[in-house]
């Protein structure tokens, strides 16, 4: 597995990891993995079905009929 330092931080940020990472029951390096993975992870695609159902009720079938 690959490591990775960061290096000049400012101690505001540090503090903040680290209070984060006791709200979360885990050590700083644990939570600055969790934070890495949360933001580089690929988001999942939505299924046709999912965007489908995500579609706002805007009216009825009538009224998008074809006008000839």
């Amino acid at each position: 597995m690959a490591k990775l330092v960061t290096r000049n931080l400012d101690r505001s940020l540090v503090q903040a990891l680290k209070k984060r990472a006791v709200q979360h029951g885990r050590s700083a390096e644990a939570e600055h993995r969790s934070i890495l993975e949360s933001a580089l992870a690929r988001t999942r695609r939505k299924t046709f079905a999912r965007a489908l159902a995500a579609m706002p009720n805007v009216g009825r079938d009538v009224d998008f009929a074809r006008k000839s």
